[in-house]
């Protein structure tokens, strides 16, 4: 379905509760309008994408600092010309992904990014895939009074099972490009947020980063948490982005889950990856 946004700009839907097509741009060309129109869709839907757009490295970076400063990447390996630009690639050899589960990117950061904006470079014959979820309906459909028991309560969030010495990338075919195995921390987050910009309130734990609820055991925590992690995941909350050449998704990572499909070895996938710097949720 598509939408008019009041310019020559149209978004078409990919499933009714995430994820939008935006039509009619050249992101090398935005008017002032434009984007405002863009920024809006961004807004309303948690994860926007992005067809046929030619950017080279320059063009991706100063479309990402029109909205707002580049967090660099602490254990990405960066693109060598760019450090701006993290690289998310698979080699034909590797088995390991990057992504290759449900999370929100920076989690673990006291001032999670805002989001960020992956273009497409190199991508297999078929596969490759990049699932969305949306936090702002996963969090509207649970039940009042989880909704009751979940508001004021906080969550601990840690990358060291992700990036750390002992963690997960570090022991795998990708550990030569990743860095940063002793700056890993953690951070404390509401389990619910109120969105900065739309005002909304959104789910905010994840399967890769939230190790357990502020004050609980992680033994005391895991029930509940995987209640929400197979709530939040549910079909009718997501969508899927088929990958094509000049493809950019842009998603809010205080709205959003992502997950990375891994079905495609034997061929070389490789997308830039600029993430935006956010602010400390509440």
């Amino acid at each position: 379905m598509s939408v008019s946004t009041g310019s020559e700009i149209r978004l078409r839907k990919l499933t009714p509760n995430c994820g939008v097509e935006v039509l009619g741009v050249d992101l090398n060309h935005l008017s002032n309008s434009e984007m405002e129109a863009v920024r809006q869709a961004y807004v309303d839907h948690g994860v926007i994408f992005f067809r046929d757009q030619k950017l080279t490295p320059e063009e991706h970076i100063a479309f990402a600092r029109r909205w707002g400063d580049i967090d660099i990447n602490k254990f990405f390996p960066a693109n060598q010309q760019y450090p701006e630009i993290a690289e998310v690639r698979k080699e034909k050899t590797q088995k390991t992904n990057i992504g290759g589960g449900w999370h929100t990117d920076h989690s673990y950061d006291q001032e999670p990014a805002m989001g960020s904006i992956l273009l497409a470079r190199e991508l297999p014959l078929e596969g490759g895939d990049t699932l969305f979820a949306n936090m702002y309906a996963a969090y509207d459909a649970l039940s009042d009074g989880l909704k009751k028991t979940l508001d004021g309560m906080c969550a601990v969030h840690s990358n060291a099972a992700a990036f750390g010495a002992g963690g997960y990338y570090k022991n795998s075919d990708q550990a030569g490009g990743f860095k940063g195995e002793s700056l890993v921390g953690e951070a404390v987050h509401p389990v619910v947020v109120m969105h900065p910009l739309s005002g909304r309130k959104a789910l905010y734990v994840n399967p890769a980063f939230t190790v357990c609820f502020e004050g609980w055991t992680m033994e005391e925590s895991q029930p509940l948490l995987q209640h929400l992690y197979k709530h939040a995941a549910r079909p009718e909350f997501t969508c899927r982005f088929q990958w094509r050449d000049g493809s950019i998704a842009f998603w809010d990572n205080r709205a959003t889950w992502h997950y990375a499909a891994n079905d495609y070895h034997g061929e070389r996938r490789l997308l830039h990856r600029i993430t935006i710097g956010g602010e400390a949720l509440n």
